[in-house]
């Protein structure tokens, strides 16, 4: 399985036959700063944790181009759809969606979910989620979207057991590093686990430091992405 990071919460995970889009906020993001044409290549799939700007990013321009299935929450995939988008799987927390070739379970996240339009209003788009992603191979990869920990993560490591996880560590909006750390060895067992919500913004913290550190002596390994490097795990 590889992994390419584009800051902030975006990642493309490629399987298979499957290129997957996780929260594409790629368009004025600036620690990728390249819009969103080249990433888009190839997607089949495009997933969404919640509908923050920062999160939704690109998604309609990168339906609109390649076909590709939005896979998110009822309110989100009602509202891409009065887009013009035709190709939705819609879910909501505890049900797992078959996204052909690999499932996506949405699970708990402590957040918030809204679009925010060029007029300031906002569009409320569902509660937020974490997603679970299950591929044949039986690596299991967590996406925990924006949240803080919350004693239920125990549960989704017993019911899914991911292996990989995807972190968010920046304050302020999510955990902290340091909470963020007692998270992945409390309550999982990865294998790999990848920061991310980070650097994006001097508002959040600039970098993994405060994870890297919490998480020494922990059996998962930490990997510190690139943006727009790819990596297998």
């Amino acid at each position: 399985m590889k992994l390419t990071w584009y800051g902030h919460s975006a990642f493309a995970v490629e399987t298979g036959a499957n290129k997957i889009l996780i929260d594409p906020f790629l368009t004025g993001n600036p620690s990728w700063g390249k819009g969103w044409e080249e990433v888009a290549d190839g997607v089949t799939h495009v997933l969404l944790t919640h509908g923050h700007n920062d999160h939704f990013g690109d998604t309609i321009s990168i339906l609109k181009q390649t076909g590709a299935m939005l896979v998110a929450n009822a309110e989100i995939s009602d509202y891409v759809a009065g887009q013009g988008i035709e190709n939705v799987n819609p879910g909501n927390h505890g049900g797992t969606l078959d996204c052909g070739g690999f499932t996506v379970t949405l699970v708990n996240a402590l957040h918030s979910s809204a679009f925010t339009l060029e007029n300031g209003s906002n569009i409320y788009l569902g509660n937020p989620a974490g997603l679970v992603l299950h591929f044949p191979d039986d690596k299991t990869l967590y996406h925990m979207g924006d949240t803080d920990i919350f004693g239920d993560m125990a549960l989704i490591n017993e019911l899914h057991q991911p292996r990989i996880g995807i972190v968010p560590i920046g304050d302020r909006f999510t955990m902290g590093g340091a909470v963020a750390a007692l998270a992945c060895q409390r309550y999982f067992d990865f294998e790999t686990v990848i920061p991310c919500h980070y650097g994006t913004f001097p508002i959040i913290d600039e970098t993994a430091d405060k994870f890297v550190e919490g998480m020494k002596g922990a059996k998962a390994q930490v990997k510190v992405a690139r943006v727009g490097a790819a990596f297998e795990v």
